[in-house]
């Protein structure tokens, strides 16, 4: 009798282990997605940004030139205007991209003391490589936001 006991005990203890191993959460969790104001506020900062980095020829000639007030004033003044709209677009983007933004954010932050360096020495080669490197993290951060619909279209 106690050895049916146990074996009853044991199957039972299978059993269960078998029910709650392919018992999982009942409904499917939908991806994160973009909210329309999240796009509206995310659009919103896009040109701005995206004006800056149409201008990167303009700072290259600029150091070529070696025109160092001119040079610093552009750093000090649009692209660092566009670093601060890349912070508020940050915040809304999805939360699996937000960390990847911050990063780039900094990477561009560091590249901009780097080139803001390079000026005050005058050293046309060094400012000119972390020039490229500040429109390279524009590009990146470029890379997480979200598709709209009129992008969509056009490509």
């Amino acid at each position: 009798m106690v050895r049916q006991r146990s074996i009853f005990s044991f199957f039972l203890v299978l059993m269960a282990t078998f029910l709650i191993s392919c018992g999982g959460p009942g409904v499917a969790v939908a991806p994160p997605t973009y909210t329309a104001v999240q796009l509206e506020k995310i659009q919103a900062y896009v040109p701005e940004i995206q004006a800056v980095r149409d201008r990167s020829q303009e700072l290259t000639t600029l150091i070529k030139r070696g025109d160092w007030i001119n040079v610093r004033n552009f750093t000090h003044g649009p692209i660092t205007e566009a670093r601060l709209n890349l912070t508020y677009v940050t915040s809304n983007l999805l939360p699996k991209d937000q960390p990847k933004a911050r990063q780039i954010t900094r990477d561009l932050f560091n590249d901009l003391v780097k080139l803001d360096k390079a000026t005050s020495a005058g050293n046309s080669q060094v400012a000119l490589n972390n020039s490229q490197a500040v429109f390279a993290e524009i590009d990146k951060f470029f890379q997480l936001l979200p598709q709209t619909n009129s992008e969509a279209e056009a490509s």
